[in-house]
């Protein structure tokens, strides 16, 4: 028994005199406040559990929610999702997602469909289009709460299981990656959510049904066509989900990341029968397959080429719109978008112990959280590496298993037995982060100044003090980290990271975002509506020199996208009934004066629309002409 366990607490005044003196003399054996809590937190659950979905209401509606729908649709990739969802209601067509009066394959339609139901709700708008992914991002973190609850140890002090669930939802949401794409329309974090709630009720199912000693013939008996029960029938639901948010990887992944953790375990065999795997994959097949049947019954050979082909098989195996990278590029994305959780991630993965497998053997199923998040994330960092075709968002699903690692990290580091040297050399290496961090930012003003774009960003930037106050909040947070790594205080690091991160989300995050869009998307808005203004009937509508797909969701009209000027000239006269007029949408630079005479008919930022006439037709710039 612990020393301070032999210390009453309900006493007279001669044992509260002993208490205290012994507490004095020794501070080893004074409760922790994590013990105090906890011990609090468990004799009051459902206060508990009232505080917890508080803790995740609000953190999450602070990250994922505030503002969400106040900021433009970003181009390129997150405007043509609203737009296919917008054209599903338009279409009536729940089946075939379209865009521009094109199909469109990228991606399966359940993105589309909640965004459309999204729609339905509050109207086509940008909250429509993002509600979908920030509530995903919020339900995983709830999901996370609950695991690290359960199953996180309870260490010596009674290090309490609600710390590391309270700072591994926090962790989860306050890092770059996870707010970018928690606040942006797009599959990526509905993909991330749903593989990460299959991989979470699977490890649930696992630790609850411990391995018990059966006979041949009870064994024999698990192979029964029966519904696989609880948690596994879950991970197989949410597999559907994965399936109809991107495709197959949405079934590749989490079964990779599950069979080699099983295998390393030496339990497979043991939990294939458990999982009823056979009869999963049919929940899974019935689920999923009709769909793929109907939007092939649809559009035949069209959709198996675009989809499977291009946008599964290729990205794959070879570079797809540019998208490549070098084999390191994922420890880049890792170390810069988990930030500033990133430095002590290498520690919490040591931590595990993972190499030794003898332990892993040792161990109840419950024991094993940490185990499987470093499998969950190396499965996706190892097989998102492989691919030839590269982007940032593909190891968003790995984001959760690292937060469940520097979580359990830190909760093991509140004991007094934890060694404290690795946490204080990471505790160094996150002061470096900060400290590059605030050299970085000036910086940031003459790197976007080149951007033909947003000319008078840098004059913004510098009038509104944002960098400053960043550098401010960089330096405050590494002067607080090595007070507490001079101090001997090193199992505190966590703190200046999480007060610094939420000061640099709420004061220089957001107001950056503000001021991005006004440059960058809120003239393209402005002009989309003076199209729909200025159209007559049956006009063209034409965008030049580059493509920007949030004018065809901000007009609700099909957009004629030309990389040249030339090519208008073009365009015209493969027309069947020439028009009498188009409209013309681009950058100063391809609609310069010196070749287009027209009358401005508006302009915003780095933008005009212009009109031309039939007349006209005759002096637009030709294929043949040169740029000087």
């Amino acid at each position: 028994m612990h020393q301070t366990d032999q210390i009453p607490v309900k006493v007279g005044n001669w044992n509260l005199y002993r208490m205290a003196r012994a507490l004095v003399e020794n501070p080893m054996n004074r409760p922790s406040w994590l013990a105090t809590t906890g011990s609090y937190l468990d004799k009051h659950p459902k206060m508990a559990w009232a505080v917890a979905s508080l803790w995740i209401l609000l953190l999450g509606s602070l990250v994922f929610v505030w503002n969400l729908g106040n900021v433009g649709l970003v181009d390129e990739t997150e405007p043509i999702f609203a737009e296919a969802a917008r054209q599903m209601i338009v279409r009536n067509d729940w089946i075939t997602p379209y865009f521009n009066e094109d199909t469109r394959f990228d991606k399966p339609p359940l993105v589309y469909w909640l965004m459309a139901i999204a729609y339905k709700i509050v109207g086509v708008n940008e909250w429509g289009a993002r509600l979908p992914s920030a509530l995903s991002a919020i339900a995983l973190m709830g999901m996370l709460f609950y695991i690290l609850k359960r199953y996180s140890p309870t260490l010596r002090d009674r290090i309490t299981p609600w710390f590391a669930a309270a700072l591994g939802t926090a962790i989860y949401a306050l890092h770059p990656l996870t707010i970018i794409w928690g606040r942006t329309g797009v599959s990526d974090m509905l993909l991330t959510s749903c593989m990460s709630m299959a991989l979470l009720c699977f490890f649930c199912g696992y630790a609850n049904r411990e391995a018990d000693a059966t006979t041949p013939n009870q064994a024999q008996k698990r192979f029964s066509l029966a519904l696989p029960t609880g948690a596994y029938l879950l991970s197989y639901l949410f597999i559907v989900l994965a399936i109809l948010t991107k495709g197959p990887v949405g079934i590749v992944l989490p079964g990779l990341i599950v069979g080699t953790f099983l295998i390393y375990t030496g339990r497979f065999w043991e939990v294939w029968r458990e999982m009823k795997p056979i009869v999963g994959i049919g929940i899974i097949l019935v689920l999923t397959i009709p769909w793929y049947l109907l939007v092939t019954w649809a559009n035949g050979e069209k959709f198996i080429d675009s989809f499977f082909g291009y946008h599964n098989v290729e990205r794959f195996t070879s570079v797809v719109n540019n998208h490549s990278a070098p084999w390191y590029f994922y420890f880049l994305v890792v170390a810069v978008g988990f930030v500033p959780w990133s430095t002590f991630l290498p520690l919490a993965i040591a931590h595990t112990q993972f190499w030794k497998r003898s332990i892993a053997r040792r161990q109840s199923r419950s024991e094993q959280l940490g185990l499987f998040a470093v499998f969950w994330f190396a499965g996706v960092f190892l097989f998102f590496t492989v691919a030839v075709t590269k982007l940032p968002s593909y190891v968003l699903p790995l984001m959760p298993a690292a937060a469940i690692l520097v979580a359990l990290l830190w909760q093991a580091a509140q004991s007094p037995d934890f060694p404290q040297r690795g946490v204080r050399f990471s505790g160094l290496v996150n002061v470096l982060v900060f400290v590059g961090g605030a050299i970085a930012l000036p910086m940031v003003p003459d790197l976007v100044e080149s951007d033909p774009l947003m000319p008078n960003l840098t004059e913004i930037l510098e009038a509104s003090s944002i960098v400053e106050h960043g550098v401010i909040l960089l330096g405050l947070a590494a002067i607080a980290i090595l007070g507490l790594i001079f101090l001997k205080r090193s199992r505190w690091l966590w703190l200046p990271n999480l007060i610094g991160f939420l000061a640099l989300f709420s004061l220089v995050l957001m107001p950056s975002l503000f001021i991005l869009d006004a440059q960058r998307q809120e003239p393209l808005r402005q002009l989309s509506q003076a199209m729909v203004q200025a159209q007559r009937p049956g006009e063209n509508l034409i965008m030049v020199g580059t493509e920007k797909p949030s004018v065809v969701f901000y007009t609700q009209r099909p957009i004629k996208f030309l990389k040249h000027e030339r090519r208008i000239a073009r365009y015209i006269a493969k027309q069947s009934v020439q028009p009498e007029s188009v409209l013309v949408l681009g950058s100063d630079k391809a609609l310069s004066p010196n070749r287009f005479t027209q009358p401005v008919i508006a302009k915003s930022g780095s933008y005009r629309l212009i009109r031309i006439e039939q007349k006209d037709y005759d002096t637009l710039p030709k294929r043949a002409d040169k740029p000087s």
